[in-house]
């Protein structure tokens, strides 16, 4: 007979955080997924640019400004291009279809955080042909999957868990988002809030290691200066606070819209009795009609975000951009084709926001362009602190800090309460997946052992025998599943149960056996009264077992004991304190009342 004194519980080391030195190795591994974040960066963008120059002639140029007009051959090089992306998707990989991030959240959330070789080296490809042949996508969410792909190819040469290997998928995506945009801040926010599903060291860290590694190497590779800048001021009076809340709201309306439209565009194709390798095409030729109408709807559009944040875009001119932009954008997406939304989600809140200006408060050439853009990513992706900094790092101006993020957030509002899911989310939804972004500290970490168990508890001494134990267990008046077994001072020996007595019953175990000698070589795990609940039920299903008695750490007297039925009231009090509503004061009005009358009431019979 031997009682597990629980010592593996002592391991247990509570502290604010869980880190161990173990982080330090995969934060080093973090230097390597940023800088192949950066190289897949480097390489997307010059492939755009080449794609560009073979499918336009010089047409139109991948990073200047485009023409008013366009010949009317340019029709089909969209459609062209979504042909080919149609046979690599059906003959290559399927993955490569969609923006990238829905996709990277899938591999995290239930693929392990594997990706393969041929998605790190079609969804480039792909991407570069859909967005260099007019496709009017960005290339974040493409590299975003790339850089995942790289981190997680590399994560999979070592022995790593799930979770140690989704960290280095992250930190090579947002690598990725940082080489492309020059926004590393932006990039380890993107990771809290929409990739990591957690905020813990063994995490963040590795992702800001990867993040800034990206951002130096960016200064040599890419560009050292901020993407767009803005040099605009900001005047900060109550009047322009209601401007940045009115355009907030009404980009989180066109943020609900733009969804709504994208997967409208979906369910339109899914309709069709074509195979989904034709789909887009059908999207290229809409692309290719949009293009003659105006031509800056095509292809990444960052001249078209320079020039709103100069001012340049206002009147038809920013609305033709938006209604163009907004169309073709989500006709392709939906067709499912290769493309990224961030970019394009900046210029159609760029849009929004040139629109608007003659109708709210004076500001400088730019500004409330500048808000549109972050109001409708941090609506539309549900990243409002990302969409902030990413607005804020895009400009290389502080100034805007107080407004964007007011106007972010009114837009974020409006989103979280008119729609379920996000443009991201609502493609796993369909897939049958259910994805929550609400993070929250589990009670489980928090609350002890002590505060949940049963006590006191019913016990059976060690001088009774089988046959007592059968009949005791077989009274109704009984009606636990278990029972621990203590000596005359209270120290646990054993635990039984039914199932032990069953047993017995079934062997023809002596009756006049005493029960120790029964469960002797029976090893009985234990829990300590400061233990966490997390660590406990990690042991309860380790050892299958659904209750664990409660000793005293110093004593080692039973104390208590904890079963799976306990563990509910964790849940139980969550509801609670998300439910149940009450004011305090008023409460204590109440109470106050109902002293005084049974103070009066012995007055009042007399």
């Amino acid at each position: 007979m031997a009682v597990s004194d629980g010592r593996h519980g002592l391991l247990e080391k509570l502290g604010d955080f869980t880190a161990d030195p173990r982080v330090l190795s995969i934060t080093g591994m973090g230097i390597v997924a940023g800088t192949g974040g950066v190289a897949a960066g480097w390489v997307l963008l010059h492939l755009i640019a080449l794609v560009t120059a073979i499918a336009y002639r010089g047409v139109l140029p991948a990073m200047g400004i485009p023409p008013t007009h366009l010949p009317l051959w340019t029709i089909l090089v969209p459609a062209l291009g979504a042909l080919i992306i149609g046979f690599m998707a059906r003959y290559g990989s399927e993955k490569i279809r969609g923006h990238g991030i829905p996709e990277a959240l899938e591999a995290i959330i239930l693929g392990g955080s594997r990706m393969g070789l041929k998605v790190a080296i079609l969804k480039p490809i792909s991407s570069a042909i859909s967005i260099g042949t007019g496709g009017p996508f960005g290339a974040e969410g493409p590299i975003i999957m790339t850089g995942g792909a790289i981190g997680s190819l590399f994560a999979q040469l070592f022995e790593l868990t799930d979770m140690e290997r989704k960290t280095l998928l992250v930190a090579g995506a947002c690598a990725g988002m940082t080489a492309v945009f020059g926004t590393p801040v932006a990039a380890m926010l993107l990771a809290v809030e929409l990739l990591l599903f957690e905020l813990k060291p063994r995490s963040i860290l590795p992702v800001a290691v990867a993040c800034i590694t990206s951002a130096i190497e960016r200064q040599y590779l890419l560009s050292p200066s901020p993407l767009f800048p803005f040099t605009g001021s900001v005047i900060v009076d109550p009047l322009h606070g209601l401007g940045w809340v009115g355009l907030g709201l009404v980009t989180g309306l066109g943020s609900a819209l733009l969804t709504v439209m994208v997967y409208a565009a979906e369910d339109w194709f899914e309709r069709l009795p074509l195979h989904w390798m034709w789909w887009p095409v059908i999207g290229g030729v809409v692309v290719g009609f949009g293009g003659l109408v105006d031509p800056r709807a095509l292809g990444v559009g960052y001249p078209n975000i320079a020039q709103m944040l100069a001012g340049g875009f206002t009147g038809v001119l920013a609305l033709r951009l938006l209604v163009v932009k907004s169309i073709i954008w989500a006709v392709a997406l939906g067709s499912g084709t290769s493309g990224g939304v961030l970019a394009p989600l900046l210029i159609i809140g760029g849009g929004i926001g040139a629109v608007l200006a003659p109708w709210l408060p004076d500001a400088a050439p730019g500004f409330w362009a500048v808000l549109g853009m972050a109001a409708m990513m941090g609506g539309t992706m549900r990243a409002p602190l990302t969409a902030t900094l990413f607005a804020v790092e895009l400009t290389g101006n502080h100034s805007v800090l107080l407004p964007v993020i007011t106007a972010t957030m009114a837009s974020y509002a409006v989103t979280v309460l008119v729609m379920k899911r996000s443009i991201l989310t609502e493609k796993l939804a369909r897939r049958g997946h259910h994805v929550t972004r609400e993070y929250s500290i589990d009670l489980a970490s928090l609350i002890r052992v002590q505060e949940i168990m049963a006590t006191p508890v019913d016990t059976l001494a060690t001088t009774i025998t089988v046959g007592e134990a059968i009949d005791f267990f077989l009274d109704p008046a009984h009606r636990h599943r278990a029972y621990p077994v203590v000596d005359k001072d209270g120290h646990l020996v054993s635990l039984v149960s039914r199932t032990d007595i069953l047993g017995w019953i079934g062997t023809k175990m002596p009756r006049t056996c005493l029960i120790t000698d029964a469960l002797a070589g029976a090893v009985t795990a234990t829990a300590f009264p400061y233990e966490t609940i997390s660590a406990v039920v990690v042991r309860m299903v380790a050892l299958e077992a659904p209750r664990l008695p409660v000793i005293d750490a110093e004593t080692r007297k039973l104390v208590g004991i904890v079963s799976r039925g306990d563990l509910i009231k964790l849940r139980w009090r969550e509801f609670e304190a998300e439910t149940v509503r009450q004011s305090h004061f008023l409460a204590r009005r109440e109470r106050r009342h109902k002293r005084a009358e049974v103070a009066e009431e012995p007055l009042g019979s007399l």
